[in-house]
């Protein structure tokens, strides 16, 4: 199993990163993606990336921090983006939800990473959260100078889950499809995914699946994946051991890793 979404970076993890990742392994996950969400983060989840086997990174500026955005910003993810160990740009996006950066200054900051993704041939790893339509409207004119592309962490509607993957757009799901309070309408668009477009994730330290048992922890963590995979699979009628193979196909074809 492939992790695609991992915060590793994140303060949660400062006191135990390496027994969380050791947890990881034995839990059966073969491999994570760090995730980026500013300059910062991205350098951090890159040097993380190096140390850890069966690592990567992505490199971007989240909509939340995209105010800080600049050209100097650009230069140096476009240096970032030259290791071996990143190999997506992101997390990228809009997110008209909380609006911590105005609307203008999101769209400003996806546009030039698009941008810089189709400069370097790099699939993106993306954000989306109640700005749908214009999402796709930004994200259409680039999507054929992209080698590909995956909404993670996707929660939305059948509807808007068709308009992506008409697209060509892969969705990354994570725990919410675990809860049942708010990840009913989720369950019913698992199934609709081809399998081919789906990936798995944690997006840890946040989403902790809500239907484990007796957690000791509120902390997410990728050893939590398979509960993950299991419930996608049973909500797909499929077995769990040929969607984690499909999916870690995925990973390989999207960001051209090998573990």
């Amino acid at each position: 199993m492939f992790d695609i979404g991992v915060n590793l970076t994140s303060a949660q993890f400062a006191k135990d990163r390496d027994e969380v990742v050791i947890r990881a392994q034995e839990a059966g996950v073969s491999g994570m993606l760090l995730t980026g969400t500013n300059l910062h983060e991205s350098q951090q989840a890159q040097q993380l990336a190096q140390r850890y086997r069966h690592c990567w990174s992505t490199a971007g500026v989240h909509p939340h921090d995209s105010s800080g955005w600049t050209e100097d910003t650009a230069q140096a993810l476009h240096r970032l983006a030259a290791s071996e160990r990143v190999v997506a740009i992101g997390e990228c996006g809009l997110d008209f939800n909380r609006n911590f950066s105005t609307p203008a200054q999101q769209e400003a900051a996806f546009s030039a990473q698009l941008s810089l993704a189709a400069e370097l041939a790099m699939p993106v790893f993306l954000h989306c959260r109640d700005a749908h339509a214009r999402f796709l409207e930004l994200l259409d004119p680039w999507l054929d100078k992209l080698p590909g592309a995956v909404l993670h962490c996707f929660t939305g509607s059948a509807q808007e889950a068709q308009e992506c993957l008409a697209r060509g757009i892969s969705l990354g799901i994570t725990g919410w499809v675990c809860d049942e309070r708010r990840g009913l309408a989720l369950r019913d668009v698992v199934p609709l995914i081809p399998a081919g477009q789906l990936f798995i994730e944690t997006d840890a330290p946040y989403l902790l699946p809500r239907d484990l048992p007796k957690p000791v922890s509120r902390r997410n963590e990728p050893a939590h994946l398979g509960h993950i995979l299991a419930t996608v699979a049973g909500l797909r009628g499929d077995d769990p051991a040929w969607l984690s193979t499909v999916t870690d196909g995925n990973v390989k074809r999207l960001f051209g890793v090998a573990f």
